[in-house]
């Protein structure tokens, strides 16, 4: 391997780290949700696998099923990682160009 070519792909690492970068700072702005009980409980994630916000329908607490409350709130945060999870690799399979470029998830962004 010559040096030109090395230099070229030294180049060619530095230009893909910066492109991922890129798409991780866009990704951490996204947002998804997820649902359980037919909307009575809803989580929102972001690109970093980060739950911003969960919402519970005033009728399920006026209910005072406390199980039913945190098995539905357990089932709504799952399906907002889920989605967000999902994002994550839809948009690393484009950045590639379906070269089927993958993250493992929980690394970087602290």
């Amino acid at each position: 391997m010559s040096e030109t070519d090395l230099e070229r792909m030294v180049a060619q690492a530095r230009e893909m780290q910066s492109r991922l970068a890129e798409l991780q700072r866009d990704l951490a702005g996204r947002h998804v949700e997820g649902s359980a009980g037919g909307g009575m409980v809803t989580a929102v994630a972001t690109g970093e696998l980060r739950i911003l916000e969960v919402r519970i329908e005033p009728s399920l607490l006026a209910g005072g099923d406390r199980q039913m409350i945190q098995d539905l709130t357990a089932a709504a945060v799952n399906a907002a990682l889920t989605n967000a999870q999902k994002m994550i690799q839809e948009a690393l399979q484009q950045a590639s160009g379906g070269l089927g470029v993958s993250l493992p998830f929980g690394t970087g962004g602290g």
